[in-house]
């Protein structure tokens, strides 16, 4: 994707920068050539964005040409709504309070440059706003009764940055702009550049070291240009053209932050923020695996009003699980009555809901890989030594923490497992799953929908090799097409 910053004004800005372009707004809206643009990119910072201004017509005309503007006109209408920018701040009040306590006065004014104030001790306030709005230039001013309120978010312009600040700007800008995606020549013909988030501290990363260097590796040879980023890199992901997974998923972590955001800026991406908040919520799965009339354990939405009459349905012993339990983190067994009391009890005093369900012993669970509906993938996961889940994250020898696997090919699947595998995956939509089945009495049930499915080298790909790493990056490529 050829990217493009667009300025009135091109003698004036100077960016350290190869491999983007600087161009006038008026060549932008009038040269023939960028109307002709396919796969475009387009960083509007124009002097001024009122309606109807060269800099209004710049993201506007972007938008008609399918160039990907920041900001989109959306963008700029949005932070009109006050209702709105409260709704958002109000996720981080408490940094709020925090970066503004020692302020005296009843007001201020806090301006962001590429996610970035000229004081250093605004750089976390002002990198949290500008990942939920991708403007370059605006500013937030804010109010003090009780506490320290938003009054209003508003964009600004190039004209509108104080003469004092021109120099942190021009500094923030070369920043911003000068990542190794622009230094590198081969990027110039790449088809797109892909992200792939990274979480270094991840406690169960859904792909090892060897996976990942296998998704750049096999992504260069496909004309794609990859980059591991971690959750630090949210105020780049807009110079991207899709995005990638690869940590943990979880409603409150940075992967649900990136997916939204990517989301929002038409970024190609896998895997979407409505399969994270599915896949996340086990009591969701619960009622739509129910309501598909698909094949589970007994399964029972437990609250505090019905906890004496699950175990009459589920009987002992009963596997409890935190609604957002994740790599069999919260997810416990009860083998007696009492157990089942006071683990339910703990976990209720976290959410409202819990879900209970019978207890299934088998030596093996299989997962398909689904991606956008598609097998692609078969694994039979054995459980952990002395264990009853596939994970025992409390085993003292790291080798033990979890069980063998075997890679098998797609045709060598039951067809009654794979046929429930797809129709299990259809609840959440397209993107990149996997399906947790077990055969108990010779039927198949499922136990798990997993978006961010385990991608290992040696594990997953043992069969089918480098086609696992191309069928996922392909399906991004598909939905940039």
């Amino acid at each position: 994707m050829q990217k493009y910053i667009v300025v009135n004004q091109p003698e004036k800005w100077n960016f350290l920068v190869e491999n983007i372009t600087v161009i006038s707004s008026q060549d932008y809206l009038t040269n023939p050539k960028y109307a002709l643009l396919k796969k475009a990119r387009i960083f509007n910072l124009c002097k001024e964005y009122n309606y109807q201004s060269k800099g209004y017509y710049v993201s506007l005309l972007a938008e008609a040409r399918e160039h990907l503007p920041i900001p989109t006109v959306k963008n700029i209408v949005d932070l009109k709504n006050l209702k709105l920018v409260r709704i958002v701040s109000d996720e981080f009040d408490d940094i709020i309070q925090k970066s503004l306590k020692n302020i005296k006065s009843q007001e201020f004014v806090l301006s962001i440059y590429f996610g970035q104030n000229v004081a250093r001790k605004y750089k976390e306030l002002s990198n949290l706003f500008y990942k939920h709005f991708q403007v370059p230039f605006f500013r937030v001013k804010f109010s003090f009764n009780t506490k320290w309120q938003v009054q209003s978010v508003k964009v600004i312009s190039e004209l509108e940055i104080p003469n004092d600040h021109l120099e942190s700007v021009q500094i923030f800008a070369n920043e911003y702009f000068s990542k190794k995606r622009y230094d590198t020549p081969k990027l110039i013909k790449s088809d797109f550049d892909l992200a792939i988030l990274v979480n270094p501290n991840d406690p169960a990363p859904p792909s090892n070291p060897k996976a990942l260097k296998k998704f750049v590796d096999i992504a260069e040879k496909m004309n794609i240009y990859a980059e591991i980023i971690h959750p630090k890199d949210l105020t780049r992901l807009s110079s991207f053209d899709a995005l990638f997974i690869r940590q943990s998923t979880e409603v409150n972590n940075e992967a649900y932050a990136f997916a939204r955001k990517a989301q929002q800026e038409g970024i190609a991406i896998i895997d979407y923020p409505d399969a994270i908040l599915k896949c996340c919520n086990k009591v969701y799965m619960a009622e739509a695996l129910q309501n598909a009339n698909i094949n589970t354990p007994k399964t029972s939405i437990v609250h505090k009003n019905n906890l004496d009459d699950v175990l009459h349905y589920t009987g002992l012993p009963c596997v409890l699980k935190a609604p957002d339990s994740t790599f069999s983190f919260g997810v416990k067994k009860a083998k007696t009555k009492e157990e089942f009391y006071a683990l339910a009890n703990t976990m209720l005093k976290s959410s409202d809901l819990i879900i209970a369900q019978e207890f299934c012993p088998s030596s093996f669970d299989w997962r398909i890989g689904l991606i956008d509906g598609e097998p692609f993938f078969a694994c039979k996961y054995y459980m952990a030594k002395n264990h009853w889940q596939i994970y025992n994250w409390k085993a003292k020898n790291k080798n033990d923490q979890d069980g063998n696997a075997d890679s098998l090919p797609i045709e060598d699947v039951p067809k009654n497992v794979l046929d429930m595998a797809v129709k299990s995956g259809k609840l959440i939509g397209k993107g990149l799953l996997g399906i947790d089945i077990k055969i108990v009495d010779k039927k198949p049930m499922v136990i798990e929908i997993n978006d961010n499915p385990n991608i290992d080298f040696g594990v997953e790909d043992l069969h089918y090799g480098d086609l696992v790493y191309s069928k996922i990056l392909n399906a991004l490529k598909n939905r940039l097409d």
